[in-house]
């Protein structure tokens, strides 16, 4: 039986248009960061690299006999703070070449920092990416957060998080992190009224 992420932490992966509280529990998540436009080119290599790697280490532990489903992708957003970020409205107005990400796919507990980092050499080895020298093995814990459920083009998600602010400041809650993203839907062969992503906000 291959380990299913998304079915064993189901509460992470599922969501409602209405917002919710989760607490988000440590965990292994392989990561690459950037800065820039989502559209240009150093973000979908930076993607590309995920994936590959991602896949280099499940085909390792499935030799192993411990397969696992590869998650979906996600990605914390940022901007400097410099730009005096507020908020998702600030953030919006910061040119897209200037926003940080940083790429995650969820892991399962039992894939060792050893063996991610020689998978990936190896992955490098033969598929020459560049960018999967940056991709590595973290360990991440974001604690009590705020979800909901955006189905749209990206481009509308300021209505989504604006119910995600309003139920913040219902029950006295304030911003604690990085906004987070999970993507449910493959933008490449979705149409954008179509897609699912779920919109995450670490709050304490």
């Amino acid at each position: 039986m291959k380990l299913d992420i998304i079915k064993t932490h189901k509460p992470l992966y599922t969501a409602t248009a209405a917002p919710q509280l989760v607490t988000v529990p440590e965990a292994k998540f392989l990561a690459i960061s950037g800065k820039g436009d989502p559209d240009g080119s150093t973000f979908s290599e930076s993607v590309q690299a995920l994936y590959t790697a991602a896949y280099s280490i499940k085909n390792h532990y499935k030799q192993q006999q411990q397969d696992f489903v590869v998650c979906k992708l996600e990605g914390l957003w940022w901007v400097d703070e410099a730009h005096a970020l507020k908020g998702y409205q600030d953030a919006l107005q910061v040119p897209r070449s200037e926003w940080h990400w940083q790429l995650l796919i969820h892991m399962p507990g039992f894939v060792m920092t050893a063996t991610a980092q020689n998978a990936i050499a190896s992955a490098f080895s033969k598929k020459k990416l560049p960018r999967l020298q940056e991709v590595s093995l973290i360990t991440f814990e974001e604690g009590r957060s705020v979800q909901a459920l955006h189905t749209g083009p990206f481009s509308t998600e300021p209505a989504t998080l604006a119910r995600i602010t309003d139920f913040m400041a219902q029950h006295q809650l304030q911003w604690n992190g990085r906004h987070h993203e999970i993507y449910l839907s493959d933008p490449r062969r979705t149409p954008p009224e179509k897609l699912r992503t779920i919109l995450r906000e670490p709050v304490r």
